[in-house]
């Protein structure tokens, strides 16, 4: 039988939690160690830090980054930074996992436990309402929103002939315009100096591009962004695109390359370049890009705007659990 223990930092869990995601069912780097620490460090204070490893002999067999807020208990990380949330359970481990987190969650002191961000494949959405359901508490699944992702062909050309024959054709068209006007060229930046020194083009796209993503840019959320982005450069996961019109940017995307797929987390473009489709093609560069590096899927994270669809996404839901403790 496994035993959980509560860790208090995330020294001791680097080496292993890393070893851990690209064995579980759901390859999310939003579960990185990396990336959930930094946000703790960001966004944790006020909050209790409840990171839990489960051994089975000397093996990890998983972990559970969890906050205690109030009678709250979640997921580490808020949904406006995180894309998807889970618990680290390498596959084939769930029997041994979610027993003991039953029964450390049995005896903890909460009314609430909410948990987001659940991606269409987490075992978590099978096991956890069983949990409920024995002991006797109510349990909440909801769809949360969507994360279309595109399945990648072996080449450009079958990526094109497998679009709906209408966005093969203004993609096709788009480009055709971009390439007859003067100077415009894609750059990727993955060098953590080169990011570092492009990130104030990267935030001033964004705040053009659309109102919603001005507002979304607090100065927390700017700083988290900025230490971020040198932090996954430095590892060699961050790739920050533009294209710029002879060096001027006028349209940014920032991706993360985990486990053979691409990531596209947020991007940019100036309004004043929006006839000539600016952001809609940098993004359908970083597809061609991750074709060509053999990358087995791209995904556009959360939300339904129109331009996922038209660069060939395809919905997988996100959903959210809420299990509720009797008054």
């Amino acid at each position: 039988m496994p035993t959980q223990t509560t860790l208090h930092s995330f020294d001791s869990l680097e080496e292993s939690w890393d070893a851990l995601v690209p064995e579980c069912d759901v390859k999310a780097f939003f579960l990185s160690h990396d990336w959930q620490r930094l946000w703790w460090d960001s966004f944790g204070e006020g909050r209790e830090l409840l990171l839990l490893a489960f051994h089975q002999a000397n093996e990890n067999v998983g972990i559970a980054p969890m906050q205690r807020q109030d009678d709250v208990i979640s997921f580490l990380g808020d949904t406006d930074l995180f894309d998807f949330h889970d618990f680290i359970i390498p596959q084939g481990k769930e029997a041994s996992f979610y027993p003991v987190l039953e029964d450390y969650l049995t005896n903890q002191t909460w009314q609430q436990l909410y948990f987001p961000s659940l991606s269409h494949a987490s075992p978590t959405l099978e096991y956890l309402p069983q949990m409920a359901e024995r002991q006797g508490w109510q349990c909440l699944v909801e769809q949360e929103d969507v994360s279309p992702t595109l399945t990648l062909p072996v080449d450009w050309d079958t990526y094109l002939s497998g679009l709906r024959k209408k966005d093969r054709h203004e993609l096709r068209r788009k480009f055709r315009r971009l390439e007859a006007a003067d100077g415009f060229e894609p750059k990727v930046y993955t060098n953590p100096e080169d990011v570092a020194n492009k990130l104030d083009s990267f935030f001033d796209l964004m705040r053009q591009s659309r109102e919603e993503k001005h507002r979304f840019l607090t100065p927390e959320r700017e700083a988290f962004f900025r230490e971020m982005a040198v932090a996954l450069a430095e590892v060699g996961v961050l790739g920050l695109w533009f294209l710029e019109q002879n060096g001027n940017p006028v349209s940014s995307a920032l991706c993360f390359d985990y486990c053979g797929r691409r990531l596209l987390y947020n991007s940019g473009f100036d309004p004043a370049f929006a006839e000539l489709s600016v952001g809609l093609l940098l993004k359908a560069t970083c597809i061609r890009d991750a074709i060509e590096k053999n990358l087995t899927s791209f995904e556009f994270l959360r939300g339904d705007e129109p331009y996922k669809y038209h660069l060939g996404g395809v919905d997988q839901a996100v959903y959210r659990m809420t299990i509720s403790r009797a008054a």
